[in-house]
């Protein structure tokens, strides 16, 4: 029979359709393919993005004069068409009971690799942890901008899922605005702890390794789980064991684990859902509130397998025809090279 199952953070409820349950092999899904042609994010192209503002070199002791040219492992640089502007102010206006203001926000891209057909998943784990350093230090040198308040960094595999480039790379965006989602989770989490004096998230990482229904794997410093009431079909999240409200905050201990958790589940996907496209997002406190004790940072990994449609749009429901325990099983048995399993 059907599920009506509600999300412990911000109280979204959505319906486990288990009358149309789903296997990973009766998802009809875009197949990534390679198209070719030019791409201005591969090594001896630098010229064609704008200047970078971050790169790591090893070796070359940050030398400015190497600067946009080869020998990089990481690169940012701007968005060459930005979705927002980083000069001016905001000039809040009214018209009429609307309001505006200017479109203010920083826009960049993390260049994750110079190999062109090397993705994330098959990138050693020193490399993608260079990856999460470089969100640090981004977002470190952003949050010094009082005029932000809050940095989404997002990455969007395959062109259903959002890319319009093939060369494997995330999106950082700084927003003079809290989101909705990010107000709505905040809030839940904060009604949470003021009643219960825990956060939840916590209280979530303790609960499912107690279980272990909806686990799919774990190290030691990190959790990777289905959530109890996911939005979308193998939606599934990773989460630090030990509480930190701001992902800029983290250890670099953490960042190891936390590579090797990426690596991990996007191997694992790989294998049970035959390479889908996918959104990686971070959710991670407000820049000036990076440090408190109700909010707990993590990363939502959700493969494009399904399409949002108009119950959906008019409900704020969503279908999601695998239960989360299901495709908890599947990834979890999926036969990868992976870290031991910490001991509890």
């Amino acid at each position: 029979m059907p599920e009506l199952r509600k999300d412990p953070i911000i109280g979204r409820w959505v319906i486990i359709s288990t009358d149309r349950a789903k296997r990973p092999t009766d998802f009809v899904r875009d197949r990534i393919t390679n198209k070719g042609g030019f791409c201005p994010f591969c090594y001896g192209n630098e010229a064609k993005t704008p200047p970078e503002v971050l790169a790591y070199r090893p070796g070359q002791n940050g030398n400015q004069s190497l600067r946009d040219t080869p020998g990089w492992t990481v690169r940012v640089v701007p968005n060459k068409f930005p979705a927002l502007g980083i000069e001016g102010n905001l000039n809040r206006q009214a018209e009429g009971m609307f309001d505006k203001m200017n479109g203010l926000g920083a826009h960049e891209v993390i260049i994750e690799t110079p190999d062109h057909n090397a993705t994330l998943e098959q990138m050693p784990e020193k490399r993608i942890e260079d990856v999460l350093w470089a969100f640090r230090d981004r977002i470190l040198d952003l949050k010094q901008d009082k005029r932000f308040k809050y940095i989404l960094i997002f990455k969007n595999h395959g062109e259903s899922a959002g890319a319009s480039l093939e060369h494997s790379h995330a999106q950082l965006i700084a927003l003079p605005i809290l989101p909705k989602h990010v107000l709505e989770e905040l809030e839940g989490a904060k009604q949470y702890y003021i009643y219960k004096e825990r956060c939840v998230f916590c209280d979530i990482v303790r609960q499912e390794l107690d279980n272990g229904l909806r686990v799919v794997a774990e190290n030691d410093e990190m959790l990777t789980v289905a959530p109890f009431a996911p939005r979308f079909p193998f939606e599934t999240w990773i989460l630090p064991k030990r509480h930190e409200s701001g992902f800029e905050n983290s250890s670099s201990r953490v960042y190891e684990s936390l590579a090797k958790a990426i690596k991990t589940l996007l191997q694992k996907a790989d294998l049970v859902l035959d390479n889908p496209a996918y959104n990686l997002v971070l959710h991670t406190s407000p820049l000036q509130e990076a440090q408190n004790d109700h909010y707990h940072w993590h990363i939502e990994f959700m493969p494009k397998l399904t399409k949002t449609a108009g119950f959906e749009w008019g409900t704020g429901f969503y279908i999601n025809p695998t239960p989360p325990e299901e495709a908890a099983r599947f990834l979890r048995e999926a036969n990868v090279e992976m870290p031991a399993m910490a001991t509890r």
